[in-house]
């Protein structure tokens, strides 16, 4: 079966050879220069009986059915017959043309079929994910099946020694305290396979306790809503995992200064950003079967209120964090795989409550969208707008958003037509509901802006930004252009000479 594309892949070996034959009359020309014409007919000649034999040996299979050997052991056929008609056949030709620059014409091209063929094999494997996304079975509301009962002090024992097998003494007397390890309706669960968790009956336990740290899990994400489909209506569920602040503190004691910096840099490119690049996340987690990751707080509580989970309690416990959290619901339609580059596009509420997507440099941990109810709840907000510590931030976030080069990429709803140039800013359905509903109404009557009347008026609580955009929205109404102006001047003299930034 021919590949899909086979013509546009013809064409792209027509122009190998002319690169290949090009190369070769050049370094022929300086040899001698009365022969190259003759060479023009026979790399013609040779790249139809290229593309004619690739045919012949299968060359231009579909890649859906073939592997890479298969390929390249096509590949060096079509070479090798070539190779050895050239042999034979150019010594008897009246031309005397050089078998030899034949020979490294076609291997040449074959080193850059191999590159190509090499490149496109692995493009089908790294966007290939084998493992389809989680079907969740939607299900009705659930009570414990199972009458709460003391264990014995032998049973006891035993999880006492199971714990301790993987954890320490104080983390027992922590889980024997806050997850009940005494009673029959707590399950203790210590294996970094998922399918541990397959094996417990549904709704036969209120609390499951995890003793597998989470950065050695197999799919992260596929455990949660196992364990939320098995959990009761509001069971608990308790997880471990060790920070990525705990890390880099370690490397960073460990090696002298400057070294220390160079070797975490490199453990974080390793450890953070190989496993979110499109065409690395699958080889990592191949090679590495998804052991010893880098986890931040964010990415561990998002994963959780992705898998419908809220987080109850965060307990440090030395190099490891314990998450209490609770069924809360059904979890998030799971998506095959959520790769989380520089570049994202986030759902704001535009006009007429208009959802429409906006571009943005990723300044926050994975996962961080999912708890900003979370985060606002916990810590409140500062200027009127900003979350209160904020640990969703990540360091280089700060400084992308002290410089806004976060917001550039929103550039290009600002060509789109979905923002203008001045104007409220565009926000998530969750800081939307924050607003009373007579502002929802109002802001909502005019496309939001990349320069936010904020920097024009600097409040700093939340009822002063909600009357700065109140102000500013009812003058647009009446005077579109001329508000504009006075507001984009005033957030430019704000910004050049109070030195006013986005934090």
């Amino acid at each position: 079966m021919l590949r899909e594309g086979w013509k546009r892949r013809i064409s792209l070996d027509f122009l190998v050879w002319v690169i290949a034959a090009a190369l070769c009359m050049l370094w022929r020309w300086v040899a001698d220069k009365s022969e190259i014409v003759h060479y023009w007919a026979l790399f013609g000649i040779l790249a139809v009986l290229w593309v004619v034999l690739g045919f012949a040996v299968q060359l231009y299979r579909s890649y859906k059915e073939t592997w890479l050997w298969q390929s390249v052991m096509s590949l060096v056929a079509d070479a090798g017959i070539l190779i050895g008609l050239c042999w034979w056949v150019l010594p008897k030709t009246p031309y005397q043309l050089s078998p030899r620059v034949a020979m490294w014409t076609i291997l040449i091209v074959l080193v850059f079929e191999l590159v190509i063929v090499i490149t496109e094999h692995y493009w089908k494997y790294a966007t290939n994910m084998l493992v389809p996304a989680m079907q969740i079975e939607q299900r009705k509301n659930a009570q414990v099946q199972r009458q709460d009962e003391k264990r014995s002090k032998s049973s006891i024992e035993a999880i006492h020694q199971s714990v301790l097998s993987v954890t320490t003494e104080a983390d027992y007397y922590l889980l024997r305290k806050k997850a009940r390890l005494d009673s029959r309706l707590t399950k203790v669960v210590c294996d970094r396979n998922r399918f541990a968790f397959l094996q417990l009956q549904d709704y036969q336990y209120d609390t499951i306790v995890d003793l597998t740290l989470l950065n050695d899990a197999k799919g992260i994400n596929r455990r949660f809503c196992i364990v939320n489909q098995k959990l009761p209506d509001g069971g608990r569920y308790v997880c471990c995992y060790r920070p990525q602040e705990y890390i880099k503190q370690k490397i960073l004691k460990r090696y002298p200064w400057g070294l220390n910096w160079i070797v975490y840099c490199f453990y974080f490119w390793n450890k953070r950003v190989l496993p979110r690049l499109m065409l690395t996340s699958r080889l990592y987690y191949d090679l590495t079967k998804g052991r010893k990751r880098m986890l931040s707080k964010t990415e561990v509580l998002g994963r959780l209120y992705y898998c419908g989970f809220e987080v109850d309690e965060i307990v440090p416990m030395g190099h490891i964090e314990y998450v209490f959290a609770h069924r809360h619901s059904q979890p998030y339609p799971q998506e095959q795989i959520k790769v989380y580059g520089p570049l994202i596009k986030l759902p704001r509420v535009c006009k007429n409550k208009e959802i429409r997507f906006f571009y943005k440099m990723r300044t926050m941990h994975p996962y961080a969208e999912y708890i900003q109810k979370y985060v606002y709840d916990t810590y409140g907000t500062k200027d009127g707008d900003k979350a209160a510590n904020d640990f969703r931030i990540t360091t280089w976030g700060h400084i992308f958003r002290s410089l806004w080069i976060d917001e550039l990429p929103m550039i290009i709803n600002l060509l789109r037509g979905d923002m203008k140039l001045v104007g409220v800013r565009p926000l998530s359905k969750t800081k939307f509901d924050t607003y009373p509903e007579w502002l929802q109404d109002l802001r909502t009557q005019v496309k939001p802006g990349l320069i936010p009347p904020f920097y024009a008026d600097m409040p700093q609580t939340q009822e002063e930004m909600f009357e700065s955009e109140a102000r500013y929205t009812r003058a647009y109404l009446e005077h579109p252009i001329r508000t504009d102006w006075r507001y984009f001047w005033k957030a430019f003299y704000q910004i050049v000479f109070n030195h006013a930034r986005s934090k």
